[in-house]
């Protein structure tokens, strides 16, 4: 997929709801659909660990077709960041997510980050991002 196209899709709220339908994902305030840009809010509400959870997330950087970051305003972790890369590649275009993240609660957070968190996001990022290169997904 060329790297524009892939940017582009990476940043719809419609392909995001649509990849995390598994969690019941929905964008309930700020944009709500249609494609993010710099400095835009979004607010999800999904069910993660049987819990309805709510995240609010800002664009922090765009530099289009190379990278946006998108950053945790308000929500469960203490701290959250998500880097989307987007390089080209004689086969396409490869698309790198780093998160860096948090969970509250002190100790017993960074416990629970070790053993159950960091294991989850790997997964559901990797849900996301075979639906939005068109390859079947299974469930977290």
């Amino acid at each position: 997929m060329p790297r524009l196209e892939l940017f582009d899709l990476a940043r719809s709220v419609d392909a995001h709801k649509e990849s995390m339908a598994e969690s019941r994902e929905e964008a309930i305030a700020g944009v709500t659909s249609g494609l993010i840009s710099l400095g835009d809010e979004v607010t999800w509400r999904a069910w993660h660990f049987g819990l309805p959870l709510r995240m609010t997330s800002r664009i922090t950087e765009l530099q289009s077709p190379h990278y946006f970051v998108d950053e945790q305003v308000r929500g469960p972790f203490r701290r959250f960041r998500h880097v989307h890369e987007f390089r080209e590649d004689p086969a396409g275009t490869t698309m790198v997510d780093r998160i860096g993240f948090e969970a509250p609660f002190g100790l017993v957070g960074r416990v629970i980050e070790r053993l159950v968190l960091a294991r989850y996001l790997r997964k559901l990022i990797e849900a996301r991002n075979r639906h939005l290169a068109g390859v079947p997904t299974r469930g977290l």
